[in-house]
């Protein structure tokens, strides 16, 4: 019984690990598209940015890739159980689980985690 325990207590670090390097991998592609997105064609000119008013942005809504960017790094900096407990305190056990409009409110709470 001993061997399968220490086989099951690997394989439960061997699936941190993969959920780790997902969200390292979504982070990465999320960094790079919107760098791609953000570079300006063409600089305008500062007659036209002053006959236009500026449109204020409008809040970004979160995604799912947003709070797991943020789950996953407190996660690797030492916070898993921190984690966990946030995510089982919004009923769920996976950040996949997490109604959408939960999110702001969960990375408001995610936020503090670490800074205490």
């Amino acid at each position: 019984m001993g061997k399968m325990s220490k086989l099951s207590a690997e394989l439960d670090e061997l699936r941190k690990c993969g959920e780790t390097l997902i969200g390292i991998s979504d982070t990465l592609r999320e960094l790079f598209s919107t760098r791609a997105e953000e570079k300006p064609a063409k600089e305008p000119k500062k007659e036209d940015s002053m006959a236009e008013e500026t449109p204020k942005p409008e809040k970004k809504a979160l995604s799912l890739i947003d709070v797991r960017a943020v789950l996953s790094e407190k996660s690797r900096n030492g916070y898993t159980a921190d984690v966990k407990a946030l995510l089982l305190k919004y009923g769920a056990d996976k950040l996949s689980d997490i109604n959408s409009k939960d999110y702001e409110a969960l990375l408001a709470e995610a936020e503090v985690i670490g800074n205490a």
